[in-house]
């Protein structure tokens, strides 16, 4: 057995089998906890996602701005070419399992980004945290810290934004015939100066791109259902009746392809429990952390319920049969070029590119922020910066196979490390719905200081001290 192979290996064991347990029942543990959280404050969510007047000082990252970030983390080639994988080798069923993971994932992502909150830090200039930061602060096990900061660096910074640069130069090659190699010098130079121009510079073009690219491929998708409604129904259909057959094999003791491609899917678009998405939510400025966990669980639904279900909907209507060796994008725009014509291949390159491109700089960030927590000295941002335009760079004019098994690993570790971390420190986000939830009934603005509250390593919170006149 090479190298390769081994790899291969144990990426399958991971994905199909630990990890999925994991964040299930992680995802349903916290569900309860939370007092089914995702549904009953989904209302609140949109609330505070669109009001004006969030609490945000001028040069810091606002909350939606933070939710823009994630979005686009989240929001990836994944949605385009994962989907159409899940329903090439799971069929229809597959869709039913990547809406069942999202309602269910959207709890883990409040308690991670609101933990993310509580103990962000300022470098002078922004907010950042993640996990690195709950797990040196609260539990006090920097080396564990660490670890997770070593991974998510190498999964996003380095290997996803690899394959997200293939995807682009090849997309961009196939429909426009220019050379990957001048692709990848034009998204290298474009990549450095938004990344040199630090948090403020990414998390503004994500606000741009973000509802630009998600809000247009939901348009797209809603178009293909109008003109085929006669075939929505056999569609929603074939999800739920193949879903449902799902469930009879788990009580069956099997595992078929429709669970197993749905979940692992699922779990890999929406990122939710991972560790990836509270790098962005401690960015953001608001009054009471609670309100960046409601936002970034909704940030989970649109990923999912969304834009996954655009893809799911372009392909399933169009009626192209998938297959182990017609997958990915292939699928996608093939099914698009039977419902639009021709144009179709613009249109889903465009779609990759923006994609892509915004996943780029989110996973930098996500990298960026735990290459601080490691050093606060700049040479190693520095570095860290060349070698992700380098890595760019390389994914624009090389295969990014092996590479992506490799990322899956790191990001499955790391997976791990923050689900262990967030169900020991599941008490603190209770305490901060319960306190949120209070100050609503009182018809307050929620706000919160850690004056007065109880919470693990409560000596290194930074962000949440009262003011002077407040304490006086």
């Amino acid at each position: 057995m090479d190298i390769r192979e081994l790899i291969m290996q144990i990426n399958d064991y991971l994905w199909s089998y630990l990890l999925i347990f994991v964040l299930i029942a992680g995802g349903l543990y916290f569900t309860i906890r939370m007092g089914f959280v995702q549904f009953r404050m989904l209302p609140e969510m949109f609330k505070l996602l669109f009001v004006k007047g969030l609490k945000h000082e001028k040069g810091q990252v606002s909350s939606f701005q933070a939710f823009a970030i994630g979005t686009a983390a989240r929001v990836g080639t994944g949605n385009i070419a994962g989907v159409s994988t899940a329903i090439a080798l799971g069929g229809p069923g597959a869709v039913f399992w990547m809406w069942l993971i999202a309602l269910i994932g959207a709890a883990s992502a409040f308690v991670e980004s609101t933990l993310a909150q509580v103990y962000k830090v300022h470098d002078g200039k922004a907010w950042r945290g993640g996990p690195a930061y709950y797990i040196e602060r609260a539990l006090g096990e920097r080396w564990l810290g660490i670890v997770f900061a070593i991974l998510i660096t190498f999964a996003f910074g380095f290997a996803f934004n690899s394959v997200q640069a293939n995807t682009i130069a090849l997309s961009v090659n196939n429909v426009f015939e220019i050379d990957t190699v001048w692709v990848g010098l034009i998204l290298s130079v474009v990549t450095a100066i938004v990344i040199f121009g630090g948090i403020r510079s990414i998390s503004t073009l994500s606000g741009i791109i973000v509802p630009v690219m998600a809000g247009g491929y939901i348009l797209l998708a809603i178009w293909v259902v109008l003109t085929n409604l006669d075939v929505v129904p056999q569609v929603f259909s074939a999800i739920f009746s193949e879903g449902v057959l799902g469930f009879q094999q788990l009580f069956g003791g099997a595992v078929g392809a429709a669970v197993l491609q749905g979940i692992r899917r699922g779990l890999f678009s929406n990122e939710a429990g991972m560790g990836s998405a509270p790098n962005a939510a401690a960015t953001a400025e608001v009054s009471h952390p609670v309100k960046q966990g409601l936002i970034q669980s909704l940030s989970v639904f649109v990923d999912t319920l969304f834009i996954c279900t655009a893809t799911a909907m372009i392909v399933l209507i169009s009626g192209v049969e998938g297959s182990e060796s017609f997958q990915g994008i292939e699928l996608a725009q093939e099914a698009l070029l039977v419902e639009i014509g021709p144009i179709a291949t613009t249109l889903m390159t465009i779609a990759i590119l923006l994609f892509a491109f915004s996943s780029i700089l989110a996973n930098y960030y996500y990298g960026e922020t735990n290459i601080e927590f490691i050093s606060e000295k700049k040479r190693y941002l520095i570095i860290y910066r060349i070698a992700v335009i380098g890595m760019v760079m390389f994914g624009s004019v090389r295969s990014a196979g092996l590479v992506w098994s490799i990322a899956d690993i790191f990001m499955g570790l790391m997976a791990l490390v923050n689900m262990y971390a967030i169900f020991r420190l599941s008490k603190v986000a209770k305490t901060l719905l319960d306190d949120y939830m209070a100050q609503k009934k009182e018809g307050r603005d929620p706000e919160f200081f850690k004056e007065g509250v109880d919470l693990p390593g409560k000596e290194h919170i930074e962000a949440w001290e009262a003011k002077k006149e407040e304490i006086s």
